[in-house]
């Protein structure tokens, strides 16, 4: 099996050291960072029809940094004023650094998980129970937010933002031989630019069980499937098959 060409449908990494940029090297494989799906913002109006009026809130969760980008955006077309007052709830440390963009980070009330999940922000979300919460999501939200009723948390969601297919221009050339995914919706967005597309030889990755089952049900091979005991990581995934298919040199074996 010939691999000399890999699509992931991921934004290019900030940083040129990232695995992927190791990897190609070691195999001389080609890598090319390509999405399959790109995120949108609510307009004002959009937004309006959901009947959520913000500064009705008094604190917010936040479960990405694009839910932030929005979520400021939206307030800044729509001149809606945030208090000082208003309270931070976030998944992660990183996403609650994140606000230095917006706000004055030591001067406002934060509060962030260590995990990533929601149930992990639940002993500050109940210790703040009083308060009157927003829930900034995507339109394609896959967040378990019934821990929230279980707890009796008051709470609205909110969709700030959705995930579009990132059409491919009809001079585009698609000549890969390994496609990597990381959502549904990058399947769907496949489907949707290729309807006629044929796997033949062409290996499919993913990361994450409802992205592999996304394969499946398109009747589309899966080669890779990550994590694993093996493979924690994408990279780590690849470089497995690699190994396995292809010489440190390039070369096929």
């Amino acid at each position: 099996m010939k691999i000399k060409k890999i699509l992931v449908s991921q934004p290019k990494p900030a940083s040129d050291k990232s695995p992927y940029y190791e990897i190609a090297q070691k195999y001389g494989v080609d890598i090319v960072f390509r999405p399959f799906i790109k995120v949108e913002g609510l307009t004002a109006k959009e937004f309006r029809q959901q009947k959520v009026y913000i500064p009705e809130y008094t604190a917010i969760i936040f479960t990405a940094r694009t839910a932030i980008d929005h979520f400021f955006r939206i307030c800044e077309e729509m001149r809606v004023s945030i208090p000082d007052t208003m309270k931070y709830f976030c998944t992660t440390e990183s996403i609650a650094l994140y606000l230095q963009k917006y706000i004055i980070y030591r001067k406002r009330k934060i509060f962030h998980g260590k995990t990533g999940k929601l149930e992990d922000l639940l002993p500050s979300l109940i210790k703040h129970k009083q308060e009157k919460f927003l829930y900034a999501i995507s339109d394609v939200h896959n967040g378990d937010a019934t821990i929230l009723d279980k707890h009796g948390i008051n709470y609205t969601k909110a969709v700030m933002y959705r995930t579009v297919s990132n059409d491919f221009g009809p001079d585009e050339a698609f000549d890969y031989d390994m496609l990597l995914f990381f959502s549904p919706q990058g399947i769907e967005s496949l489907m949707k630019n290729f309807p006629d597309f044929t796997q033949g030889d062409i290996a499919i990755g993913t990361f994450g069980a409802t992205t592999a089952q996304s394969v499946r049900d398109a009747n589309l091979r899966l080669d890779i499937a990550a994590p694993s005991s093996e493979a924690p990581s994408m990279t780590t995934a690849l470089e497995l098959y690699l190994k396995k298919h292809v010489s440190v040199a390039g070369s096929a074996e």
